[in-house]
């Protein structure tokens, strides 16, 4: 992956802790809108449904996904320095793999964990993507994690977070495979949906010259968000469990 030119890092945090610093503000006024739950009109929905329901399954996933912000951090993080479209796709299918594995079996098979410590580990995931963009890893330990590796395996975490959120719910039995398998096709085209508006926005600021004078902070503001996302899940922890 191409990186951009070194530069003072304390600088790049700097700004980015700034960017980072409004979204907790976002975050702080609008909590409720953060929760990255299920709303209350979907709520009654699914708990109301019985027997199969495909397209507003479909519909359900594709909403939870482009409206998940932290998956399209993540998200975010991990095309950065992706150029080419085979390589995107390479890291998008991982990653689709990953969470289309856990929801289901999670839901399936009820393994449950609180879900609160499981959005804090989404959190690190986007900590730990701006991290390896910054090339962090390399410079302190002198190498760095596999990066199909991780976005794999944080991608277990992503869709166990899914499966969090259906576990909160009365989900009928009746029609419940088709459901999830439909709920799961709905959040695979929310995130294509969402990783082409991305692409887009990202090839035009690749064309500019504030990308590459932009690109570290940028990340430090991934970085600090990602944070951010730790300390309010794990306040929700402490305070709500």
């Amino acid at each position: 992956m191409a990186r951009p030119a070194a530069r003072p890092l304390l600088q790049g945090l700097l700004r980015g802790a700034g960017w980072a610093i409004a979204l907790f503000i976002i975050i702080a006024l609008k909590s409720a809108a953060f929760a990255h739950g299920v709303g209350e009109d979907d709520r009654a929905f699914i708990e109301g449904a019985s027997g199969m329901a495909i397209g507003p399954y479909m519909y359900l996933g594709a909403k939870h996904m482009v409206t998940g912000y932290d998956h399209l951090l993540f998200l975010v993080g991990v095309i950065f320095f992706l150029y080419r479209l085979k390589d995107v796709g390479t890291y998008v299918t991982l990653f689709a793999i990953g969470h289309s594995t856990t929801l289901l079996i999670g839901v399936l098979f009820d393994i449950r964990a609180n879900p609160y410590i499981v959005d804090a580990i989404i959190g690190l995931s986007v900590v730990y993507k701006a991290l390896d963009n910054l090339d962090a890893f390399r410079t302190l330990f002198g190498r760095a994690p596999n990066p199909k590796a991780a976005v794999l395996i944080f991608g277990f975490f992503h869709g166990f977070g899914l499966a969090t959120k259906l576990q909160e719910l009365t989900l009928a039995k009746e029609g419940l495979v088709p459901n999830l398998i439909s709920f799961n096709i709905g959040v695979e085209l929310g995130q294509f949906t969402a990783l082409g508006a991305i692409l887009i926005a990202m090839n035009l600021w690749r064309s500019t010259g504030s990308f590459r004078r932009s690109a570290i902070a940028a990340n430090a503001a991934l970085m600090c968000a990602g944070f951010v996302l730790v300390g309010y899940q794990l306040t929700g922890y402490f305070t709500k469990t």
